[in-house]
């Protein structure tokens, strides 16, 4: 079998501004839910069966206590906030496995699954469904893969030192040199892209690297790195057949009538009743 895991709040993003370009500003309350299960339902039609979706019920994590300029919600809009808890209730009644974080972030979660998915030997491959950086880092050979839906390419092991010039295992390293400024944080002044690669391909960890190389910058990078490095502990299934979609459930009808959007209980129960 192959596991594939969504970065719901991802998503949610990518379809509220891809909407965006054609409401003329004028927000449709569920509309990017809407779109979210949509493309689940899409990979449900091209074959997949275990799907697990991770979202940020909340934006701020542990690390915000780690690094006060770590993202928050401020700044998120109203419109899109919104629409979070919707998209993991309406998930649910889809029968779509969803994991809510709070402390941890959605992409510790995806790291987590990625993690338990990745020892069971029934389990071919594992496709991790976001374009995020810090997410290369659980790439492993052929076998747990990042889907970059924006850029249109698989990443493996190979895939990932060809865009970062590290293997996966330093990404963390890698971002705490060049920082994230999607999450907040800006790395080390004076070091770019290809310096960072050469010096983690030359000493290996932030750990490892001679006193002289970051000097006083040592204790902040290694902070960057902490923040970088995902959390894969997180206890979210005992088994991946938890993960099998099996259709919809009944509270999806009444789910769909509140979202406004009919078409996707005909498309749920039309992908239920395909032949496997």
């Amino acid at each position: 079998m192959i596991v594939h895991l969504l970065d719901g709040t991802y998503e949610l993003f990518r379809h509220f501004y891809g909407q965006r370009r054609f409401n003329q500003g004028k927000d449709a309350p569920f509309g990017a839910v809407n779109g979210v299960l949509h493309t689940v339902l899409e990979m449900i039609e091209d074959g997949a069966t275990h799907i697990g979706v991770a979202t940020d019920h909340v934006i701020e994590s542990f690390r915000n206590g780690l690094w006060p300029d770590y993202k928050t919600s401020e700044g998120v809009e109203r419109a899109l906030l919104a629409q979070f808890h919707p998209l993991e209730i309406a998930l649910g009644a889809m029968g779509i496995v969803v994991w809510p974080m709070t402390e941890l972030e959605a992409d510790d979660a995806l790291a987590s699954a990625a993690h338990l998915a990745a020892v069971d030997e029934r389990v071919e491959k594992v496709s991790i469904w976001t374009p995020d950086k810090d997410l290369a880092q659980c790439v492993e050979d052929d076998r747990v893969v990042q889907v970059d839906r924006r850029a249109r390419v698989i990443r493996n092991a190979q895939g990932v030192r060809e865009k970062f010039g590290v293997d996966p295992r330093f990404i963390p390293d890698y971002l705490a040199l060049v920082g994230d400024t999607s999450d907040g944080y800006p790395g080390i002044p004076g070091i770019g892209a290809v310096t960072a690669a050469r010096l983690v391909n030359r000493h290996g960890p932030l750990e490892s690297f001679p006193p002289d190389v970051l000097g006083t910058s040592r204790e902040l990078a290694l902070l960057f790195k902490d923040l970088a490095t995902l959390r894969a502990n997180a206890e979210l299934f005992d088994d991946v057949d938890e993960l099998e979609w099996r259709g919809p459930t009944e509270a999806f009808a009444e789910c769909v009538r509140q979202l406004g959007d009919p078409r996707l209980l005909d498309r749920s129960r039309k992908a239920a009743a395909a032949p496997g």
